[in-house]
Parts: structure tokens; sequence; C-alpha cells
């Protein structure tokens, strides 16, 4: 069914463009990779063999390109899930709703959306400076309760079993868990370079994280907990603020998402990497490699 959507639900710039992201359709690929720092954004764009587009607005900034023959955007979201709130649905309104006359389109179009992030895990195993694939988001934050979604059969069980082994209820949440695209997932999972796990999404860096610097946590155990579930060989491996969200509005807007991060922090072990920027540019190119070959 074709909707029309009203000026106030989603605001165009004057040239056309969704607000924040300063972006029309034709700007952008079918397979695109989000950072949280904008910096980061050249990192990646300098592999490519040409850059057709260059964009900023706010925290948002674009380049997008060939490299290989693909032709490949780079978005930069800033951090957290309302950020990603913003990112995933006006990047589907991009390919999805003809914006000169604000119809959604019969022919509804998925995109490719990669998240190159960095993390901190919780296990010791997991070595400082390593690559790790979310098979899973764990969210941790309130983003997906605002949208309506239905969770398969295996994520209800993982759920069941976070609640029974983790005790969510000794501080009051209510988290949700959303598996990553099984296509993208796929295509990077037999590189043995990776480590798979679940990813916790959450909303702050320190607290809710488990980190203490000043303020006392009102849950002090509850990054130990999650240390210690288990169910079928799947354990929840790091923190960082974006891939339950990411994975979240992946599947309500129907779009192929996949989350990767170097390990620049070791939770358990209290260490942290010599040289993050190093892990970082090793895992863009094993990245641009994977999706360009």
């Amino acid at each position: 069914m074709v909707r029309f959507i009203p000026d106030s639900e989603l605001v165009l710039n004057q040239d056309g463009s969704v607000y924040h992201l300063a972006l029309k359709a034709q700007d952008i690929a079918n397979t695109i990779i989000v950072v949280g720092d904008p910096a980061r954004v050249e990192r990646i764009s300098r592999h490519f063999d040409q850059i057709d587009l260059k964009k900023e607005k706010r925290e948002f900034v674009t380049h997008t390109g060939i490299l290989n023959h693909h032709k490949l955007s780079v978005i930069s979201t800033g951090i957290g899930t309302d950020n990603i709130d913003i990112v995933l649905n006006e990047l589907d309104a991009l390919v999805n709703v003809d914006l000169s006359n604000r119809k959604v389109k019969e022919n509804i179009k998925s995109l490719n959306i990669i998240r190159i992030g960095t993390s901190g895990t919780i296990h010791t195993d997991i070595p400082v400076d390593a690559f790790l694939i979310a098979s899973y988001g764990l969210g941790l934050d309130l983003l997906m309760h605002y949208y309506r979604w239905e969770a398969t059969d295996i994520e209800i069980d993982i759920q069941k079993h976070l609640d029974l082994q983790v005790d969510f209820a000794q501080f009051p949440l209510n988290p949700y868990i959303i598996q990553s695209s099984a296509e993208l997932f796929n295509k990077f999972a037999p590189d043995t370079d990776f480590y798979q796990g679940i990813t916790a999404t959450s909303p702050g860096f320190f607290g809710p994280q488990g980190r203490v610097v000043r303020a006392a946590l009102a849950d002090p155990g509850m990054v130990d907990r999650l240390r210690t579930f288990s169910y079928r060989q799947l354990r929840v491996t790091n923190f960082e603020m974006e891939t339950a969200g990411i994975y979240g509005l992946g599947r309500v807007l129907g779009h192929q998402c996949l989350s990767i991060n170097a390990v620049i922090a070791n939770r358990a072990s209290k260490t942290f990497s010599k040289d993050p920027h190093k892990t970082i540019d090793r895992l863009i190119e094993k990245v641009l490699g994977i999706l360009t070959n």
C-alpha cells in the first residue's frame, strides 16, 4: 500500500535531502559501512579507488565511492542507539520513500549495512586487538521497545535463558535479543580471524557497561553474570553501544545488517590495546577485502 508521509514525520532540507544526513537517494550505495567516529570515515574511504561524494552534517559524515568495481558508502553515526534510530530510518527513507511526493514505494529495497566498530570484551580468552562478529545483539537500551517486531523462536529461547541465568530482575531491565543477518554473517564467519558471540549494546559507556570511576553502580554484579551466561555454545562476549539497535531496525525495515568489532579493551584482564588505530586499520582492510572480492 502506498502511504503518504507528512512533512513533520519525515523532515527534509530545502534541497530535498533527508534532514540529519543531508543525503539524497543517489548519494548512497546498496552496501553501506557505518562507523561511530566521523574521523573513521576517511580511514575507510582512503582505500577506495575513487571517491565520488563527500557530505557532512553534524556528526554524520558520508563518503561514497568505488573499490574493486564495487560501489560503497561509509557513514558515521556518532555514538549510541539514539543516533542509530536516525541513521537507519533516514537511510531507509532514501531507498524506500519517493521523497518528491512523500509516498512509500511499492517495491521495497533492502540495503546491506555493516558496522565497523570498537568494543571491550568481558572474557580473558578473547585477546585485545582481536576481531569479533556479533552473531546476536543483546539490547540493554530502550530503542526497540518503541517499535513493533517479532522475535524468532531461537531469539525467544535465548531470551528465556538470559532471564534465568543473568537475572535482570536484580536491576530492572527489559533486554531484547536479536540475530544478525544470516546472509552477511555467513559471508564473514568462515574467516578464522573472527571470534563470534552475543554483543551487549548499552545506553552508556561507564555505568551501563559496569565501569566504576566515582559513581557507585546500582547492580555491581551484572557484568559478572553476563560473563557466565552460556547457551548452546553462545556467550555474551563484549560491550558496545550500537549493535542491537542496528539489528533491530534492520529487522523492522527489512535490511541486512552485521556488526564487526575490533576488540581494543579486555574488561576481564583490565588491559587496553597499545595501538588501537593499527587494530582498527587492520579490521578495515579485512572487511573491505571480504566485501569486494
